[in-house]
C-alpha cells in the first residue's frame, strides 16, 4: 500500500477546491437565459469583483452595474463599476 504525505494531500485538496471556485472557470455554466431588456449586475463582498469581471467577459449583451468589494480585492472591468470599501462596515 502506498503511503500519502498528509501535507501534500491536503495541499492538493486545497488547490482543487480553489480552482473549482474560480469564477473565470465556472460562471459560464451558471448563467441564466438572456432576459429581454436591461441586465444590471449588483454585488457586494470579497468575491463579487472577480465574479462581476468573469460575468462581463462571457455575457454577450449590454450590461451595467455596481459591485462593492473590500480594499485590495478589485478586478478589471469595463462595463461594471467596481468600488472598494472598508470591511465589515463600508466607509
Amino acid at each position: 500500500m502506498t503511503e500519502i504525505d498528509p501535507k501534500t494531500f491536503l495541499t492538493a485538496i486545497f488547490n482543487a477546491a480553489v480552482a473549482a471556485a474560480d469564477p473565470q472557470r465556472t460562471i459560464r455554466d451558471h448563467l441564466p437565459a438572456r432576459p429581454k431588456g436591461r441586465t444590471i449586475v449588483v454585488g457586494a463582498g470579497k468575491g463579487s469583483a472577480q465574479m462581476a469581471a468573469a460575468f462581463e467577459k462571457v455575457w454577450d449583451g449590454p450590461i451595467e452595474g455596481l459591485v462593492v468589494t473590500r480594499y485590495g480585492y478589485a478586478a478589471a472591468s469595463q462595463r461594471i463599476e467596481i468600488i472598494e470599501a472598508a470591511h465589515p462596515v463600508p466607509d
